[in-house]
Parts: C-alpha cells; structure tokens; sequence
C-alpha cells in the first residue's frame, strides 16, 4: 500500500529478538543447495540490506532472484496496459466527479502540504486527477512518510529492485511470483465505493495512518517481522479496517499461491526469493507453510 530513509532507526537493528530475523534459509526434501527468503520492506533503505546477517552468502550461493513481480515486465505493454486498467478511474471520471467537495478539499490541502502544490496545478491534476483512490492513497503513504524522513529513500532504487539487479549484474536469471495484472487486481481492484471510503479514511485520520507506517518501519529495522504482522492486523475503526475477505487477498491467498510455486522454481536453481516481510510470518505464512511441505526453514544467523 506505499513506495517510498542516515537511517535514525538503524540502530533499532541491534536489539533483535528471538524473532527478530528477516533472511531464512530453505532445505531438506529434495533440494539438492540451500534456497533463501528474504522479506522486504516497500520503505526500507537499500543500504539498510548489507547489515543483515548472511545476506552476502544468500547472495552467493544463489543462481537466481525470484520477486514478488519482476521489476524488468513492468514496462512491457501488458504490464501497463495492467496498471492503467487498476490505478486510473475509468474513462470521463476524475476525482473532482468520484469524490465529494469536503473529500476533494482536503485531498488538495494534504498534497499541498506533502509537495507543495495540489490538484489546482495543471501538471499535478493532469497526473493525478485521474488516479483511482486506492492508487491514490498508496501514492500518498509514500508522500507522507518521504515527507517525514526527507532525503532518506529513493522510491525509484527499492530493496525488491536492488536484489533483482544484484542479480542481472551476476548474469543470473530473475523472476516473479505473480504477474502486473494479478497484482494490480489484488492492490486497487476494490469496487469503487470502498476505494472512496478507504481514501476518507486517510484524509480524516492522517496522523493514525503516519504512525502505523512509522511503527511498522521500526518493526522492521529490528527484523521482528512477528509485531510487522501484528500491526497490519491491528484494528483501528470499523469502516476502515481491512475486511477479513480483503486481508484473504492480500496476504493469506498470496501466501498460498507462492508455497506452491516455490518448490518448482528452487528444485530447477538455487533461489533468492524475495517478498513482503508482512507474507513470512503466522500459522498461515510463507515460511510455515513451506514447513508443511517438509522443507526446513531456518533463520540465518
């Protein structure tokens, strides 16, 4: 839901816990090598990678990446033609017509103070005018914690992105789980009456929304990916909260999907698989459900 850090919460990363890790290494059944899963961030600083342990040999002992897209397709025409269809309203509609006039106001008001200008701008309506309001509050997310942290992430040098070129400078292949179109279908493919409710929900609760991505940043930098899971699934208002139905989509289904591409994709090579933090942990996450399978899953120390 975000893209966007001398990293103040860098020194969160000493106090780890016994659940405190985000690189786990995959054996036993019939890998003949070692894969790995890393959890990501879509927030996170790329330099924070090299300060987690055994990430190097992750790297090394690894003959390909696997993320959770493959960042190279999403200039492919089938991959834009996937963000059009999912991130824009449909055709004749702005968000001046969807929106109601307290909404538009205070959707104008939040992006003047994020970047100084709003929707009033030629330039900035033209490009967001038109975005639907769940593209639009994953936009502002990003905006909002960039405009706290300011000079600290590069939302275009991404910790998904950097182990995917890590791999094509290695001349190693590199792939995704899930294509442009699932993956859009899945982030802003709500009817549009919930995306409107869920972007009033940002516009009236803005300080909520910045201190849960702040708190799931820090949650981060200690690699406890255990409270990460437990902020996502906190509660905060009933109209608001994310629907046992959507978190089913967004993480549970997902995760599913992945364990059963997986033991094909590591049993051809070696793999670095790549991913939200968020889909690794719980009874129903990644590395448990691989356990099912009978691989061992182990934290790299």
């Amino acid at each position: 839901m975000k893209k966007v850090f001398s990293i103040v919460l860098l020194a969160f990363v000493c106090a780890l816990t016994a659940n405190a890790q985000l690189l786990y290494s995959i054996s036993g059944k019939d890998l003949k090598k070692p894969s790995y899963v890393f959890g990501t961030f879509h927030i996170a600083n790329t330099p924070f990678v090299d300060r987690v342990a055994g990430i190097r040999t992750a790297l090394d002992n690894t003959d390909q990446v696997y993320g959770e897209l493959k960042w190279d397709d999403m200039t492919n025409p089938d991959s834009l033609r996937a963000m059009q269809a999912h991130m824009m309203l449909p055709e004749g509609k702005t968000l001046k017509t969807v929106l109601n006039p307290t909404q538009y106001k205070k959707l104008n008001a939040l992006l003047k103070q994020y970047m100084g200008v709003g929707l009033d701008n030629p330039q900035v309506g033209a490009q967001m005018g038109r975005l639907s309001p769940a593209a639009l509050v994953s936009q502002l997310q990003v905006l909002q914690y960039m405009a706290a942290h300011m000079g600290e992430f590069d939302p275009t040098n991404t910790i998904d992105q950097y182990f995917q070129l890590q791999a094509k400078n290695n001349n190693e292949p590199v792939g995704g789980l899930e294509t442009m179109e699932l993956q859009m279908s899945i982030m802003f493919g709500a009817p549009l009456k919930r995306q409107i409710a869920q972007l009033d929900c940002f516009l009236n609760h803005t300080d909520y929304y910045a201190s849960t991505t702040e708190r799931m940043a820090e949650a981060y930098y200690k690699q406890d990916i255990k409270t990460l899971l437990d902020i996502m699934n906190e509660k905060f208002d009933a109209a608001c909260d994310a629907t046992p139905d959507e978190m089913e989509q967004l993480i549970y289904r997902r995760n599913a999907d992945w364990a059963k591409r997986m033991p094909a994709i590591m049993s051809e090579k070696p793999t670095l698989f790549v991913v939200g933090a968020g889909h690794l942990p719980g009874k129903r996450g990644v590395i448990e459900l691989l356990k099912a399978q009978g691989y061992t899953v182990e934290a790299v120390k």
